[in-house]
């Protein structure tokens, strides 16, 4: 007797389209603000980088303790040059709000193509999540950046199956105070 077995899998979360995320934000389940059609592209959208960097205080961070950091503005004309070497963070120039899909941020290629990495590991966000995206950028050799520059394009995916607790509702979400400037690791608020 010969036994068959079958495993049945659930289509994967799709990319929204261009037309799918338009539609999400006429609903209200994607915020961007500012918002501008032009930075809509084929199924992402474009976001740029805020007036605000920040870095560390120490040079050695302990993951265990609360790690400051010093925040300044980026130049408006003459910008300011990252250097290898150094954790910078940055801050998207938009608001955002995902309360239906998971947003999922990705450096452009141009940037890409300048050495700049926008994001150490976090780049997905979480159904709920409403903020300023925090970039954890580095380079591979010193490179002039500029406020309002292309930095990233947000990506977003849907979900299956009902959320029980959206982001922004989580009573141990360490992310939610609203802030356009940089927002430094939390670590050290873990139970560990």
């Amino acid at each position: 007797m010969t036994v068959c077995f079958f495993k049945i899998y659930q289509s994967p979360p799709m990319i929204l389209t261009d037309q799918q995320i338009l539609a999400e934000i006429e609903k209200g389940a994607i915020v961007i603000e500012p918002y501008d059609r032009s930075c809509l592209g084929t199924n992402s959208y474009d976001v740029h980088l805020g007036k605000y960097l920040a870095t560390y205080r120490d040079e050695v961070l302990d993951s265990r303790k609360h790690n400051e950091i010093d925040t300044f503005e980026i130049p408006e004309e003459e910008g300011f040059v990252l250097q290898p070497g150094r954790l910078y963070l940055g801050v998207t120039q938009e608001y955002t709000e995902t309360h239906a899909t998971v947003p999922f941020l990705e450096g452009k290629s141009s940037v890409g193509r300048l050495g700049i990495d926008i994001h150490a590991t976090a780049g997905k966000g979480d159904v709920g999540f409403c903020n300023y995206w925090t970039l954890e950028i580095s380079v591979s050799m010193p490179v002039r950046v500029y406020r309002h520059m292309p930095i990233g394009q947000l990506i977003y995916f849907t979900v299956q199956g009902d959320v029980a607790t959206l982001y922004n509702r989580k009573e141990n979400a360490k992310y939610n105070e609203r802030t356009d400037k940089p927002v430094e690791s939390m670590m050290w608020k873990n139970n560990w």
